[in-house]
This record gives C-alpha cells, sequence and structure tokens, in this order.
C-alpha cells in the first residue's frame, strides 16, 4: 500500500503505514521548506520590519488660504452679482487719435472721443476751462490753452465734438501736437473775463459697471461596501486629521481636502466662456457661461508687468522695475499697504532687492509698519509675511505655495506673482441701493433661507450610515456654487513671466 501526496501534507514529510520515528517524518530547519528550490527554511520566516505610517514625502499638499488672507465670503441670491466702481474726478482725455488740432489761431480741435471716458461720445471740455496739451509720443512736449468755442459736429444740440481754444504765452503751435499726431488732454482749471455770465452746462459723474456669475463646482468620492470593510496594513493620515487603518477613509479624506483646493483655484484661474467682446463661443452656445477669476480680472482691468528683474543681476534690475510698478500705482488708488504673494524665483528677487536697499543686508522686516497686522511685526512673521517700505508705500511679501507647487502652477512659468490693496473699498450696491465696504477681494455664493450652497456635502447608497437606494456602495458627493468679486482690478498688479 502507498500514499499519493496531493499536497496535503508539506513536501518534506513521507507518510508511514504504521506510526513510527523516522528520520523522514522530522523537520530539519535548514531544508527546503517550500520545495520551489529557493533555499527558504523555517529558521529565516522572520517578521518584517513593518513601517506602518505613510512617509509624507510632499509635506502639507493642500494649497488653499490666499483667499482666506486678502478677503471675506459672503452669501448672494442671484445668478449674478452687479457692482459699480468710481471713474477718475477730472477730466483727462489719453492718446486721443486724429486730434485734429489745426489752424493759426484760434485752433481747433476735433478729437476721435470713442472709447473714452467720462464721455465716450462728447467732450467734457467747456468754454473757459484751462487745459493742457501733451504728445502721446513722449510726454515732454506740452502747451497750455483756453478754451474759447465748443464745436457740435452735428448742429446745436447734437453733443460737444470738438472745441477752439488759444494758447497761453505764444501764438505758435508745436509741430509736434499739430495735424493727427496722438495727444493727451486734461483741464487743469478755467479763467473768466469780469463781468461775465458763469460756466456753461455741467458735468454729470458717471460709472463703470461690472459683473460676474457664480459656477457650480463637483466632486464625489465612491467605494464598495466590501472595501470599507477592509482593513489593511497601512495607517492613513492626512492634512485635516484624518487617520486609521481603512484606506477609504483616506480616499475619502484627500477628494474632501483636493475640492477645497479646487474652490480657490477656480476662483483665482477662472474664465468667462465668451471671448472679451461678448462674442460667443462653442462652450457658451452649450450653456457653460464661466466666470471670470483673479489672473482674468487683472488682465482685463488691472495692471500687467512683464519679466520682473529679468536677466539683469540679483537686486538690480528689480529695483527699476519695482520702482515703474510704484509710479503705476501713483496713477491708480495709491493705496499705502499692499500684499504680495509670489513664485520662489520671483520671491528670491525682492529679497536681493530688499538687500540691495539695506547696503547688502536684509533688513526687511525693520521697515515696514505693520499697520495691516495691528503694527505687530511678530503677527506679520507668524502669517508668514516680511515687510518692506518704498516710497510712501508698505509692501507684504509671502510666497504663493500655488505658484510653486509642482501639480499647479509650479507646471508653467507664465504667473510670478500678484499685489493685492489690503483693506476695502466703497461701491453702490444695486440690491442695497447704497454704498457698502468690501475687500476688494471677496467671494460670493448662492444661499438663501432655505438653501445655503457655500459648501454642501451628502452621502448616497447603503454604506456608511446612508440608506437612500439598494447599491451596495458609499457615495460622498461634494457641492459649492459661488464666484469671486475683484473690485478695483486697477489697483493690482499681475506679475507674468517675459
Amino acid at each position: 500500500m502507498s500514499f499519493t501526496q496531493t499536497g496535503s501534507f508539506p513536501a518534506s514529510i513521507i507518510p508511514s503505514q504504521k506510526r513510527m520515528a523516522l528520520e523522514s517524518n522530522y523537520l530539519n530547519f535548514n531544508d527546503d521548506v517550500t520545495g520551489d528550490g529557493t533555499g527558504l527554511n523555517f529558521a529565516q520566516q522572520y517578521l518584517p520590519e513593518l513601517y506602518e505610517a505613510e512617509v509624507e514625502r510632499y509635506g502639507n499638499r493642500t494649497l488653499s488660504g490666499f483667499l482666506r488672507m486678502v478677503g471675506a465670503e459672503m452669501p448672494m441670491t442671484s445668478d449674478q452679482v452687479i457692482w459699480s466702481e468710481q471713474n477718475r474726478l477730472h477730466v483727462a482725455y489719453k492718446g486721443l487719435t486724429n486730434a485734429g488740432i489745426t489752424g493759426a489761431g484760434p485752433f481747433s480741435c476735433s478729437p476721435d472721443l470713442s472709447g473714452q471716458t467720462p464721455a465716450a461720445t462728447t467732450s467734457a471740455i467747456r468754454i473757459g476751462q484751462t487745459v493742457l496739451f501733451s504728445d502721446e509720443a513722449t510726454g515732454l512736449i506740452v502747451q497750455k490753452g483756453l478754451v474759447l468755442t465748443t464745436l457740435e459736429a452735428g448742429g446745436v444740440g447734437t453733443g460737444v465734438t470738438g472745441f477752439t481754444f488759444e494758447l497761453y504765452g505764444t501764438n505758435t503751435l508745436n509741430p509736434a501736437l499739430a495735424g493727427t499726431p496722438n495727444v493727451n488732454i486734461f483741464v487743469y482749471g478755467a479763467e473768466f473775463k469780469k463781468g461775465t455770465p458763469g460756466m456753461d452746462g455741467s458735468i454729470e459723474p458717471s460709472f463703470t459697471q461690472y459683473s460676474n456669475r457664480p459656477v457650480i463646482i463637483k466632486d464625489k468620492y465612491e467605494i464598495n461596501g466590501s472595501d470599507t470593510a477592509q482593513i489593511g496594513w497601512i495607517e492613513v493620515a492626512t492634512e485635516d486629521g484624518t487617520s486609521g487603518y481603512l484606506w477609504y477613509l483616506k480616499s475619502e479624506s484627500e477628494t474632501r481636502l483636493r475640492f477645497e483646493d479646487y474652490l480657490e483655484m477656480q476662483m483665482v484661474e477662472g474664465e468667462n466662456a465668451k471671448e472679451a467682446d461678448g462674442t460667443v463661443t462653442r462652450l457658451s452656445t452649450a450653456g457653460f457661461l464661466g466666470s471670470e477669476g483673479l489672473f482674468a480680472a487683472i488682465e482685463a482691468r488691472g495692471n500687467v508687468y512683464s519679466g520682473f528683474a529679468g536677466a539683469a543681476a540679483p537686486g538690480s534690475g528689480a529695483m527699476g522695475d519695482f520702482d515703474e510698478i510704484l509710479k503705476n500705482l501713483d496713477k491708480q488708488g495709491a493705496i499705502e499697504e499692499n500684499m504680495l504673494f509670489l513664485s520662489r524665483s520671483t520671491s528670491l528677487d525682492f529679497d536681493d532687492m530688499i538687500a540691495a536697499m539695506a547696503g547688502g543686508g536684509y533688513a526687511s522686516t525693520a521697515s515696514a509698519s505693520y499697520g495691516l497686522f495691528d503694527n505687530e511685526q511678530e503677527m506679520a512673521l507668524n502669517f508668514g509675511f516680511s515687510g518692506f517700505r518704498r516710497g510712501s508705500y508698505d509692501f507684504y511679501k509671502t510666497d504663493w505655495k500655488y505658484l510653486n507647487d509642482a501639480s499647479t502652477r509650479g507646471l508653467d512659468s507664465e504667473i510670478d506673482g500678484v499685489l493685492v490693496p489690503a483693506g476695502t473699498s466703497t461701491v453702490y450696491d444695486q440690491m442695497l441701493g447704497s454704498n457698502i465696504r468690501r475687500p476688494f477681494l471677496h467671494v460670493r455664493y448662492r444661499a438663501s433661507e432655505t438653501e445655503d450652497r457655500r459648501f454642501n456635502n451628502w452621502i448616497t447608497g447603503s454604506v456608511g450610515g446612508a440608506y437612500t437606494s439598494d447599491l451596495d456602495a458609499m457615495s460622498v458627493h461634494f457641492l459649492s456654487e459661488r464666484c469671486l468679486v475683484t473690485q478695483a482690478a486697477n489697483n493690482f498688479v499681475l506679475f507674468k513671466g517675459a
């Protein structure tokens, strides 16, 4: 009688007909216990040293936080948010084409006013006002004159389209202003003779209206019921404090963190589906309208500076470029305190620039007033800001992780940073019918007395405590509807790569 080995016994054990102590029935720790020729034996079956926790090789991977620093979140009940912004107080025209200054005295000026403010089609220059003319090409040729009469191309009451004037101090018009070159004009006062009537006509203030619309942002995580009961050997831990040996906890938590980043990135990167002139696109025709984000708003209504510091030596090129930016800020709102969110390379350019200002020593944190942080330098540093002062402006600088992360804007070199004015602005609210103060940057989300769509999160399926369907799975849903309001974009500066 013989036994057939069918896998019921280890290969090293040979069955016997009788219960006997045979050499072939003993286990040898040095024998090949697997029978596959690898030579592994019982003496080598050690428990491996396991690192149960994941290694956080990318540190904190979340990117949100920019809008929390510079803005606020407020509810809205409509499909559109509309706000109005003040125009400039004084009358000026820049780059008038075909100014047509002709004659030997009095001189006649019939400029093309299309696209100009404060009047799109009619001039706001009146009889008796004193005006300054300069050539747009260099700005160095300047002459001053007194408006004598106004011109109405279509007859009285059709709107002023030009004026006649005489020059102060000379009867000769500079050739650089004559004919059809582009000129700049602004009103600096008025002069009337004794015993004459007052100013004829008045200037009605105008405003510029802007709008934006919210977009619906969604995401979802799903896992079947079996996998929710499966314990792994890796202890998971995420940025929001979730931990344990259930892998789906990590997946759900990371979906939530990723969605929270999407909420901010959408506000920063959002684009309107239509073209800038309102031309429809295939996307807008399909019903996707888009929403104007921060970068798009600054590109359209703000200031864009390309090639900051350039290829110059560290600090040397940055100083000249930065002073150009300050000169432009003087022409805008001249807001004293501003925040700089920069990429790593641009931040280092600023460090080198500040070091050059301090004679080679980095002294930026000793030169700003820190009014934005209750005048406490330690508070600013805790938020990751360092401050410096240049001219009449205070700047608070920090690195913007979004521009450095290799999975977001770190992939390209288009955006180097953004300058955001601190504080609030006064605007006219169409809904309230009054002036209100709002942060220059703030988020509006859809909400009413019965529904709040700021951040919605719910579970469907038949797993994880939800019993909404017979699907043997847990689906975690995320939704938000929001848009970004960028007010007074003329005070923002977008730094772009050259």
